[in-house]
């Protein structure tokens, strides 16, 4: 998570969402990392937890990251956690919750669903202050008096 923290703060540093994720291989070491990038590279798809599983898959030569872990600091998106199914992820463990779009069982639990393909075990907060108070003074730069 420490690593994940360090890129979710130079995501801040280029003004996006300060969000970082890392993919851990079952042997711990990181074979992959991401930081949001949607405001630097203009791409919807640039959250951090993909960037981290496009480069973990590209380290392993394949999509399937089976036997991998994604640390992120905050609970993936619905996109982000499609993207754990599909790539057949275990284990998502993450810093902050997300009451607005957490897809790992805040609001929805898609990486969890019985009828899904696949699914993955979640642990959740995992220095969930720090996670979280990187995202509380980004919004309070750069949304003034907005709830986050």
């Amino acid at each position: 998570m420490g690593r994940a923290l360090e890129l979710a703060a130079e995501a801040a540093a280029d003004g996006d969402i300060p969000v970082g994720a890392v993919v851990v291989d079952a042997g711990g070491v990181i074979i992959g990392e991401g930081r949001n990038t949607r405001e630097r590279d203009g791409d919807p798809t640039g959250h951090a937890e993909v960037v981290a599983m496009r480069a973990a898959a590209v380290a392993k030569g394949e999509w399937r990251l089976t036997g991998c872990t994604l640390v992120v600091t905050l609970e993936p998106c619905p996109m982000c956690a499609g993207a754990v199914v599909a790539s057949r992820v275990p284990r998502v463990v993450l810093g902050a919750w997300d009451a607005k779009m957490g897809a790992c069982g805040s609001v929805w639990d898609v990486v969890r669903d019985r009828r899904s393909i696949h699914r993955a075990e979640v642990i959740g907060g995992v220095r969930e202050g720090e996670a979280a108070q990187l995202l509380v003074d980004f919004f309070a730069d750069h949304r003034p008096g907005a709830d986050g």
